[in-house]
Order: structure tokens, then C-alpha cells, then sequence
């Protein structure tokens, strides 16, 4: 399927691995020239040079900074000039019991995963609207279908997003911009690897056998990979996806266990 997408410019935040650099690589491969940010300038460039070599003939731009900074916005914004895609990502807040959490905790979480793709999407999506055409992607989490306990300040922070997104998709519809949500569950990122690998130690299991026990508790019996998310992410983007928006695509390999 040709995606119609070949030639526009993207912004991808939190591009340097995992979900993100899924995301960017998927649209690079259909000849999108993306700016990729991330707070490591060496992850950064590295992540690049693996985009440029397997999306030759694209543009790929580079922005090491913090996204969830006015400053890392700007730079952001500057470098990628005139976009016709975004797609929001930031790093989840910790884990733990919202007992322990301050009110600068709850800052922190909502500047992150709600204020920062807020803010992005003001900047973009007037000029998306003059063109008649825009695609914006935000990646948050399964937790906005099925709240996930000791991810509380994620749960929190990512359902206000979704609530504004649900709003303001429907006022630019008309002008050719969708804004979709992308909801991933389980994938082996290297922050997945990490909270395994946190896990494993406390019961003394090996991180291998911790892996292949929790992937055998989702139907589809395996972790999704950055990859697979990027491709849908490139499709969430593309021209034969004009008529979907404000939706909340989950993506899961089963493990919600509702019907809607």
C-alpha cells in the first residue's frame, strides 16, 4: 500500500530507541524526512545513522534536548520547519504508590505526558489546518483503556491528554488533520527490559525466564516490537487514513480483556 506520505516532514520525540525510534524509522521508509529529538545526543545520532541507512534519500534531523522543557520545544520546532506530522512521545513517570507521590511529583508526570504534547500540538496544528493536511500521533498507554495500579501517576497524566485530544481532533477535522492516540501494552523496549529485569532480581528469577513468563500471560504469547508499533504509527499518518480520527488504538496482542 502506498502510504501518500513520501516527501512530508515529521517531528518524532523520544526517537532515540524504542517506541519512538519505531515510529520514526517506519516513516522514514515511506520517504518522510523526519527530525528525531531525545535528551542523549550520542543514543540520538546513533539512532539516525541507523534511519539513514535503511531509509537512503531522506532527511534525517537530529535535536538532543528535553522536549518537556519551553527550550527543547523551540529547538525542536525550529529545526523541523514546516511539519505536517508529530508524533508526541515522552518517557512514562516512575512507578509506585501514589501515597509516596507529591505535588511535584504530579507536576512533573503532567508537564511530561500531558503539557508537553498539549503544547506541541498548539504550535503544529493551526499550519496543518491552512495546508489541509496533518497527521498527529500521540504514544501513551494502555493504562488510559485498563488503568494499570502502581502506574498511577501515568494513568493519571495520559487519561487528561486523551480527554483534550478527544476535544480537539473533532475541531480539525474538517481541515484535513487527524489526531490519534496510540496505545501500546507489553513491548520489549529497553524500558520494559528494565522493570523486568528490576523484578527478576527481587524473586531471584533469571531476566530470561522472567521474560518468557510474563509474554506467555498476553494472548498473543509474545512482547510486540518498536517495529511493528512504528508501522502502524506510519499508517495512522498516511493519506488512506484521512477518515480515522479521535480514536484510541490499541495495541496489545490481546492482553485487554474487554469487549469495547
Amino acid at each position: 500500500m502506498d502510504l501518500g506520505i513520501k516527501g512530508r516532514n515529521a517531528l518524532v520525540c523520544a526517537a532515540s530507541k524504542g517506541l519512538g525510534y519505531g515510529s520514526a524509522l517506519a516513516l522514514a521508509k515511506e520517504g518522510v524526512n523526519v527530525t528525531i529529538t531525545a535528551r542523549g545526543r550520542e543514543a540520538l545520532e546513533e539512532a539516525a545513522a541507523k534511519i539513514r541507512a535503511a531509509a537512503p534519500g531522506v532527511t534525517v534531523k537530529t535535536v538532543a534536548g528535553d522536549i518537556t522543557t519551553e527550550e527543547g520545544r523551540q529547538q525542536a520546532l525550529a529545526a523541523a520547519g514546516e511539519i505536517d506530522i508529530l508524533v508526541n512521545n515522552a518517557g512514562g513517570p516512575p512507578p509506585g504508590d501514589f501515597r509516596d507521590w507529591d505535588r511535584d511529583a504530579w507536576i512533573k508526570a503532567v508537564d511530561a505526558n500531558m503539557i508537553t504534547p498539549i503544547l506541541l500540538t498548539k504550535a503544529v496544528v493551526d499550519g496543518m489546518a491552512a495546508r489541509k493536511f496533518g497527521r498527529i500521533v500521540n504514544i501513551t498507554s494502555s493504562s488510559v483503556k485498563a488503568p494499570i495500579p502502581h502506574l498511577g501517576l501515568s494513568n493519571g497524566a495520559r487519561a487528561g491528554l486523551t480527554g483534550f485530544i478527544s476535544g480537539v481532533a473533532r475541531q480539525v477535522a474538517r481541515d484535513g488533520v487527524t489526531i490519534n492516540n496510540l496505545l501500546p501494552g507489553r513491548f520489549l523496549t529497553d524500558r520494559l527490559k528494565g522493570t523486568i529485569g528490576h523484578q527478576s532480581k527481587k524473586s531471584g528469577a533469571e531476566l530470561e525466564a522472567e521474560i518468557e513468563k510474563q509474554a506467555a500471560t498476553i494472548p498473543a504469547r509474545r512482547f510486540g516490537t518498536a517495529e511493528e508499533f512504528g508501522q502502524v504509527c506510519a499508517f495512522l499518518c498516511s493519506v488512506p487514513a484521512a477518515y480515522l480520527t479521535a480514536q484510541n488504538i490499541l495495541l496489545d496482542g490481546g492482553a485487554y480483556p474487554g469487549t469495547f
